[in-house]
């Protein structure tokens, strides 16, 4: 048996979209894979993902159909707010697992932050920075 990576826009189309049809200006999946690569990328919050999209937006109409053009930043918060997130995070969920079952190994997220005001200027104190690395197979921080 082969094992085959899922599209990720075939995964995130299960998700049911909360809008009534009459305010559907932009597609569900277009909306949920461009904040999806944003996020992978580094945006985190709602500005900077329509950052994201806007930069992408001759590679992203590759393959999302983007009627409309980049949802607005507000469209996407809107949007979220309204979301089911249980569904996507068990198609997200979904995703990465099609994504380890082709990798055959595990998976290591690295992710970093910087806590906001934990620094003093005054007193030469810098910002505190953590890193941490999260083990996709084992589903823990290993540090």
């Amino acid at each position: 048996m082969s094992i085959q990576q899922v599209p990720i826009v075939q995964i995130f189309t299960t998700i049911p979209d909360p809008r009534q049809k009459v305010n559907q200006k932009h597609n569900l999946i277009d909306v949920l894979i461009i904040s999806t690569l944003a996020t992978i990328a580094g945006a985190d919050d709602w500005p900077e993902i329509a950052l994201y999209g806007e930069s992408k937006i001759e590679w992203l109409n590759k393959f999302l159909q983007l009627p409309n053009g980049i949802p607005s930043h507000d469209t996407f918060r809107r949007i979220f707010m309204m979301l089911d997130f249980a569904a996507f995070q068990t198609a997200f969920l979904s995703w990465i697992k099609s994504l380890m079952a082709i990798q055959g190994r595990d998976i290591i997220a690295i992710d970093g932050k910087t806590s906001r005001r934990s620094h003093e200027i005054k007193g030469g104190e810098k910002a505190l920075h953590m890193v941490s690395a999260w083990s996709t197979k084992m589903g823990m921080v290993l540090a």
